[in-house]
């Protein structure tokens, strides 16, 4: 009998080491591991985080896990919905666009909450579980290149959640067979509507992701059997999830893995806590700003050029809540115009219901070009520009921008990195010295010997 590709994903996750992993790799995963305990720090106050945490804290029992880095300790599956929550509700996290979606708001809080509860996980191993985590999600969606998010999935947590099953099962270091069952286990966890952005709900999908996914690995490790090819069976994942069923399965999985999809897709770090598919408008536009000094009411019209799909995602034209400016480019463009900036200030209720952004958003007009065929998942155009209309008669064209600041082709240094963390652990009321030990612990993460010796951001 042959094996199939679920099979051979759990032999990849089952079988790699950490010595196997390119330097590229481990750097990127720490980056994401840094990134996204930062910004789920800075989440974890959220309204969203404190009604799930309402809604399921009554049904605690074992205290394993750390929530947000605290000496607060609630079950691992909980720990892991709420750190998952915590730190997508800001839509500051990372993002990965082959992937789809947000790897590391699913994967890291998986990987904070077993690596808590087991015994003698080190931070070779948490770094390894992102990896396989990672590896196994880009594995899977990349068999399918056509539109998730057109489809109405949210690939984060459709495919997050074998992402978090796969970092969750290398971590428990389960046998091929186990790591084959915590992955069909996850597929039949699948979930996540683009219906629900701009909503609560959204980051929902990740807390929810990151929780099946740490709930499959326990569930196969204790005997819970599934399907051996519970993703590419003719009524499995990836053709339910599929809009036209075409998918790749002839292409080998490849183990031992020479080409690492870390490597060649990395990690694309947010500059602002808004929708990723904005940031391009937001850096071009904030350029053309700075170059002609352009005031607000000097402005008549505004014409944003971005892709389809980035217009269908950024649904909320006349947002009034934060949440809803997160969806919206007219919100974007009228924050950069006011602000200067997009930063958790200007990602609250009263400034999206200022009079001079409300007016601002009226002179945004969107315009659509076709996306780039090569990828489908992609929700990108191959750039995006801004024009200015003033009212003196003057039209300002910005530059075509086809990356964003913080994109693996234009990343942030590690000093903007730090600045970002320590500005996300601000937000939450931490000190410098207390956000400085944790990065510098997490920057240097492969030398760790116990994930329980990681620092505390307790208060004392």
């Amino acid at each position: 009998m042959s094996t199939t590709f679920t099979q051979r994903l759990g032999s990849f996750i089952s079988n790699f080491g950490f010595d196997e992993l390119p330097d590229t790799a481990i750097a990127t995963a720490k980056r994401g591991m840094i990134d996204c305990i930062g910004v789920m720090v800075a989440g974890s106050g959220e309204p969203n985080v404190v009604i799930i945490d309402q809604c399921f804290r009554q049904v605690q029992e074992r205290q394993e896990a750390r929530l947000f880095f605290t000496d607060e300790r609630v079950s691992a599956a909980l720990a892991a919905m709420l750190n998952g929550v915590a730190s997508h509700v800001l839509d500051y996290d990372d993002v990965a666009e082959p992937l789809g979606g947000h790897p590391s708001t699913v994967l890291v809080p998986a990987i904070l909450a077993e690596a808590d509860a087991l015994p003698g996980i080190t931070g070779r191993d948490m770094l390894r579980a992102y990896v396989a985590g990672y590896e196994v999600w880009a594995e899977v969606i990349g068999r399918d290149r056509d539109s998730h998010h057109m489809k109405g999935w949210h690939p984060t947590s459709v495919f997050g959640v074998l992402g978090a099953a796969a970092s969750c099962a290398a971590l428990r270091r389960l046998s091929a067979g186990h790591a084959t069952h915590a992955l069909g286990i996850a597929a039949s966890l699948a979930s996540g509507l683009v219906s629900n952005f701009g909503s609560m709900t959204k980051s929902l999908h990740a807390g929810h992701a990151a929780q099946a996914g740490v709930l499959a690995s326990r569930l196969a490790s204790a005997g819970l059997t599934s399907a051996p090819d519970a993703i590419e069976h003719p009524r499995g994942l990836l053709v339910a999830a599929s809009l036209n069923g075409k998918i790749d399965l002839s292409t080998p999985v490849e183990s031992p893995r020479r080409n690492w999809r870390i490597v060649n897709h990395g990690l694309g770090i947010k500059k602002y806590p808004m929708c990723y598919a904005t940031h391009r408008t937001i850096d071009g536009l904030a350029d053309l700003v700075r170059e002609h000094s352009v005031a607000p009411e000097d402005i008549e019209q505004i014409i944003v050029l971005i892709g389809e799909k980035q217009a269908a995602i950024l649904r909320n034209h006349c947002p009034q809540t934060a949440l809803e400016a997160k969806f919206s480019i007219e919100f974007a463009v009228a924050a950069t115009l006011v602000a200067g900036r997009i930063g958790f200030a200007e990602l609250s209720d009263p400034f999206v219901r200022r009079q001079d952004v409300q007016g601002l958003m009226t002179k945004v007009e969107v315009a659509t070009l076709a996306q780039e065929v090569a990828n489908q998942e992609a929700i990108f155009s191959p750039y995006d520009q801004v024009t200015l209309k003033l009212k003196n008669g003057q039209v300002l064209h910005g530059r075509q921008v086809n990356v964003a600041r913080g994109d693996p082709l234009d990343p942030l240094s590690l000093d903007d990195l730090w600045l970002k963390f320590r500005d996300c652990l601000r937000h939450r009321g931490y000190s410098n010295d207390m956000a400085l030990q944790l990065f510098s612990t997490l920057e240097r993460l492969e030398t760790v010997t116990a994930a329980q010796a990681l620092p505390t951001l307790a208060k004392r």
